[in-house]
């Protein structure tokens, strides 16, 4: 009985739509876990240790506040900030209640710690994106089992890594690994979806059901490691999530089989020639600038939230909670709608609100000034992501071969480029014009590149692959609408592999 329900699952492509939901679920809440957790970390055990050792290095070496708690007070304190922040209180003394610049003191390491922090976010990126062609490559040759499989490994060990990490070093090393595993869990999962959903319509709401589990995953993160952070420990949130990568490595075993090979029944178009088509490039480009915004937040966001806010340590992680929720919104919604209304109108029109909600937020003067624009990025990244995926697919069945791994690859590396670019140039942008310009810098570009999305409106067949099309329906290929005669044949062959 069992066999035959696990024979059963092999064949449903809803399991294996299942398998990738996890999978992205768990690497996201992974990449953004460590957002409310690393800066505070590394200004307790760096700054505050500096502090409390008399070190040399210690940028404002005046003495602190009279009146001001120890170091111990931020773990026995009601108001956590309070003791964060005033442990270093070294610019001057100031009865209580001084004006929101004097809340987080060491302006000199703040500024710093804008580059490390960004450039530590950035390394999952950075190795992802070297990664990413040779995944693409692998799944082409193999399959997509057996490196979904390497994938969840490989993040388990990362998890469990970030759990005991102590140093900067072993952090930045820590979230390097990461990136390989992501590389292969997004790349293989993706390029698996397009597989097992060849109808463009399914395959669209497949993708959306899916960027939904990253989603939710953005969501969990940031808000589930402040609050374990504040109230358990640093180690918390890293073991629970290893436990539930553990459960995710079980069923992959269950459904995906990642003992065997079983390589591209079509042989894959070069990945030269992929990234030599325009339009699989304006694609990737919309993905790139869109999730940059969103990147470039993450590891300056939190700081200047604390030098100009004086928020809680929860809170820290609770700014990203609207954008989470307006994302899952988003990618469920235009996952079903962006192919009826266009998905180059989608993207087009998300990129414009990803840039106006980057301008409003340096606008925020409070927490809950930022609910608007985080909660408008995250709904418009939304739109632009659930498009331009299933774009990636259909453009690759259209203009080349039907092989996934490798236009996923270059998906990835889009996003990869973005999560880089965005954290690693972010904390020195801010440092030499500071957060509100950085803010109006990203906005604009995204706002310029909007109107390029235009062009992916009705993109032309390759010659041979028109000839095919005009053999089975005598309508050329104009929008993304898929054609009565392509989703009949897809659902009879769909039906014919389930059998």
């Amino acid at each position: 009985m069992s066999q035959h329900w696990l024979a059963t699952g092999r064949a449903s492509p809803r399991l294996v739509l299942a398998v990738v939901f996890v999978a992205l679920l768990l690497d996201n809440i992974l990449l953004t876990v460590v957002v409310p957790i690393v800066p505070t970390f590394l200004y307790m055990t760096e700054y505050e240790g500096a502090k409390s050792s008399v070190s040399p290095t210690v940028p404002e070496p005046t003495p602190a506040a009279p009146g001001a708690p120890p170091v111990s007070g931020s773990a026995t304190t009601t108001v956590p900030v309070r003791g964060f922040t005033s442990a270093g209180n070294g610019t001057r003394s100031s009865p209580p209640g001084p004006p929101p610049r004097g809340c987080l003191q060491g302006g000199e390491f703040l500024a710093q710690e804008n580059t490390r922090v960004g450039l530590l976010f950035a390394s999952k990126a950075l190795v992802q994106l070297l990664v990413n062609p040779w995944v693409g490559v692998l799944t082409n040759r193999i399959g997509y089992h057996i490196p979904m499989f390497l994938g969840f490994t490989i993040l388990f060990l990362s998890t469990v890594m970030f759990a005991f990490s102590g140093t900067y070093t072993l952090l930045f090393i820590a979230r390097a690994l990461q990136g390989i595993g992501s590389s292969f869990s997004s790349v293989a999962g993706l390029g698996l979806l397009a597989s097992v959903y060849p109808d463009d319509s399914e395959r669209g709401r497949a993708m959306g059901t899916a960027l939904g589990g990253l989603a939710l995953g953005v969501l969990i993160g940031a808000p589930f490691g402040s609050v374990m952070y504040e109230f358990v420990g640093k180690a918390s949130p890293f073991l629970v999530l290893a436990f539930l990568a553990l459960l995710d490595g079980a069923l992959q075993l269950c459904i995906l089989q990642p003992s065997r090979v079983s390589p591209e029944g079509t042989k894959a178009t070069p990945l030269s020639t992929l990234l030599r088509d325009p339009y699989i490039l304006v694609a990737a480009g919309a993905l790139c600038f869109s999730n940059m915004g969103v990147a470039m937040l993450e590891p300056t966001l939190p700081i200047w939230m604390l030098q100009t806010m004086c928020p809680p340590q929860w809170q820290l992680g609770m700014a990203f909670l609207p954008a989470s929720i307006s994302y899952l919104v988003g990618t469920n919604l235009f996952g079903i709608l962006a192919n009826r209304m266009g998905r180059w109108l989608c993207s087009m029109i998300g990129m414009a609100v990803v840039g106006i909600s980057l301008l409003c937020v340096p606008l925020a003067t409070n927490i809950y000034g930022l609910i608007g624009p985080n909660a408008g990025l995250g709904f418009a990244i939304g739109m632009v992501d659930s498009s331009m995926m299933p774009i990636m697919g259909y453009l690759v069945d259209l203009r080349h071969t039907s092989a996934y791994g490798t236009v996923y690859a270059i998906a990835d590396v889009a996003f990869c480029v973005g999560f880089a670019v965005g954290p690693s140039t972010g904390g020195a942008m801010v440092r030499a014009l500071g957060f509100p310009w950085l803010m109006v810098a990203v906005g604009a570009l995204n706002v310029a590149y909007a109107p390029l999305c235009r062009l992916l409106r009705s993109p032309p067949a390759a010659e041979e692959k028109m000839a095919i099309l005009s053999q089975e329906c005598p309508m050329q290929p104009k929008s993304y609408t898929p054609k009565e005669a392509q989703r009949e044949s897809s659902l009879t062959e769909e039906a014919e592999n389930v059998e």
